[in-house]
């Protein structure tokens, strides 16, 4: 990540409220394949580092005794929380509005930790090693990612809507936001980083054990789901477009409609890609 580059609060601001519509989700058997690789048997602490709206740590629930989910931004914090109330799962679900750098925050020691796509937003070391600290006796921490070289839309793929022209909708957030990549108050000119085997090595895990879950599955998406979408994510964030948020909103309605005039699209469900860092000693 850029030296000059700072986290501030802004980062996902006005965000929460389309990211579980419009970000597409994880694989199906994801919890399966964490509860065989992990012995999970409803016991034991889940902690979620950067949660969201709560989309990981709601669908392993089920497979510990408590998760505890820990985020930053108060949106996101506001959706998992109501959430999990829709599912009947408050008792057994905790929330903190937290930075990933705040802990231990007095929260104690967990069986496993996940970061979902959330790893690179943070002081990657430091995080590593408190973690590691946070881990009980043979605990995992688990990194959790879309597999990258998924095509969600390969060309000739017999679908029955379109694909979501993702490069036409970057150009146009570029077009009202400038071709530097924003991120909260900062801008990123050369993305996030990457690298976190050897982030999770120097904090001293082993491994990793490396799980994919396969996708392939056709989704259906309505032009709401690639409006959630976009306002989504960080880098086009609704805060971003100031006083003309409503223009970009009806130029990027204009250029989805344009691409399916029926207003759906086609995606192929992409695979979900596990790596499990240990500490020392097998999971119990």
């Amino acid at each position: 990540m850029a030296a000059s580059w700072e986290w501030d609060d802004t980062l996902f601001a006005g965000t929460a409220p389309y990211y579980r519509r419009g970000r597409l989700p994880y694989a199906p058997g994801l919890a399966e394949v964490l509860a065989k690789a992990l012995r999970l048997d409803g016991t034991g602490r889940l902690l979620d580092v950067g949660c969201g709206p709560g989309v990981l740590a709601l669908d392993l629930a089920h497979l510990f005794r408590e998760v505890v989910g820990l985020d930053p931004d108060g949106g996101m914090i506001a959706e998992a929380e109501r959430e999990a109330a829709r599912r009947a799962v408050t008792g057994a679900a905790r929330w903190v509005r937290a930075r990933a750098e705040e802990l231990p925050a007095g929260l104690g020691a967990f069986t496993v930790v996940t970061f979902g796509q959330s790893f690179h937003w943070m002081d990657r070391d430091r995080v590593a090693a408190t973690v590691r600290d946070l881990l009980e006796p043979g605990g995992a921490l688990v990194h959790v990612a879309d597999v990258k070289t998924d095509p969600v839309a390969p060309d000739g793929d017999d679908l029955p809507h379109p694909a979501v022209p993702h490069d036409a909708v970057r150009d146009l957030v570029g077009r009202y936001l400038g071709p530097v990549r924003r991120a909260g108050r900062g801008t990123l000119p050369q993305g996030t980083p990457d690298g976190e085997a050897a982030v999770f090595a120097r904090a001293g895990f082993t491994g990793p054990e490396h799980h994919v879950v396969p996708g392939g599955q056709a989704l259906e998406r309505t032009e709401d789901d690639a409006v959630a979408g976009v306002f989504s994510l960080s880098f086009s964030a609704p805060h971003l477009f100031g006083v003309r948020r409503a223009a970009f909103e009806r130029d990027l309605r204009r250029l989805l409609r344009e691409a399916s005039p029926s207003g759906r699209f086609s995606v192929r469900q992409p695979g979900t890609e596990v790596f499990v860092w240990r500490t020392a000693g097998p999971v119990a």
